[in-house]
């Protein structure tokens, strides 16, 4: 008797078996059989079962042909190396419902650098789109909050490049600017006080390179990591520069940063326009968003909640603050309006 039709009777019950080759079952299913868990979280109504070499889905027509949609995917994923997690099913998932949004492998499969027995990959679909743009503008502004992967994404691009020969040194800085410390008050010498501020960049180069190859490239100069300050009156030609930090700048800086670039360079700035730590005055990340957005070869990539990558309550606690934030917006008017009837 031929199977039934899922397209004329959605709800009817069908049983579907997938058979895995060319990757092991240990390697699809991940770590605790995350797989079969977060495959069923994802579609309840599918029952899912492994044997052997063999996957069967059982329920809903619909929802079948749905899971199976979903676990082809994550087989191509599997078979490019990419391992499988509960966020690698969840986010594969979503990336489905989408009709806007490229195949799980296009945005999961491709590493950007294999760095100490692993690769760095995009995660979500914000972060494909971020390090895409950086490969085909000479200007990104990756613009999010904590957690969404923007120094790091930029970083391992850096080091891409480097890789490949097409700049000659990387150039990492960021302003001096903390949570209101101030240089002059902190102890020690100038090196001293400086490193705390530049201590999440080596920390993040140190990630994708042998610790002593980072010291070696940085006493030959091909890695400078220095305060935004240290950028004035400079041409940076045939480098890879990246502004961490940047909602820290005032206008002025970043202008000046922005006017660096060089012959044969990529600019890279990232920040958080919800995390000013400047005593007063205006953001220079915020005003460079109002006045570059229509030049081309410039582009602002914007990444939210969805895009941490982090501990799956970073994304709600951005979301709550941002809520928050809104709340406080639409209060201040009212709050004003009665002022001024007392």
């Amino acid at each position: 008797m031929p199977e039934t039709d899922p397209t004329l009777y959605p709800d009817a019950l069908i049983h579907r078996t997938i058979t895995v080759d060319q990757v092991p079952m240990v390697q699809l299913l991940g770590p605790g059989d995350q797989l079969l868990e977060q495959l069923e979280i994802e579609h309840p109504d599918v029952r899912v079962l492994a044997r052997g070499n063999e996957l069967r889905l059982q329920g809903a027509a619909t929802a079948v042909v749905a899971a199976e949609q979903l676990v082809d995917h994550l087989i191509e994923l599997a078979k490019s190396g990419t391992p499988i997690t509960a966020n690698v099913v969840r986010r594969s998932q979503q990336l489905l419902q989408r009709s806007d949004a490229p195949a799980p492998t296009q945005v999961f499969g491709e590493a950007i650098v294999n760095a100490k027995g692993r690769a760095v990959r995009p995660k979500t679909l914000g972060q494909k789109r971020y390090v895409d743009a950086i490969d085909v503008n000479t200007v990104t502004f990756g613009i999010g909050p904590a957690g969404t992967g923007k120094t790091y994404l930029a970083m391992s691009k850096a080091v891409q490049a480097l890789q490949r020969e097409e700049i000659s040194r990387i150039v990492l800085t960021r302003p001096a600017v903390e949570a209101g410390e101030r240089l002059g008050f902190l102890p020690g010498t100038l090196s001293d006080k400086i490193d705390p501020y530049l201590r999440p960049l080596f920390d993040a180069l140190g990630d994708m390179l042998d610790p002593d190859y980072v010291v070696k490239l940085v006493n030959t100069n091909v890695v400078e990591v220095a305060p935004l300050a240290y950028m004035r009156g400079r041409t940076l030609n045939d480098a890879f520069v990246i502004l961490d930090e940047a909602q820290n700048t005032t206008p002025e800086q970043m202008k000046m940063f922005l006017t660096r670039l060089g012959f044969g360079s990529k600019l890279v700035v990232t920040g958080d326009v919800t995390q000013v730590d400047l005593p007063g005055g205006a953001s220079g990340l915020r005003h460079a968003m109002r006045v570059l957005q229509d030049i081309p070869d410039i582009h602002f990539a914007m990444l939210g909640s969805d895009d941490v990558v982090r501990h799956h309550l970073v994304s709600k606690i951005v979301d709550a603050y941002d809520a928050h934030q809104t709340d406080d917006r639409n209060e201040k008017p009212h709050a004003a309006s009665r002022q001024r009837r007392n």
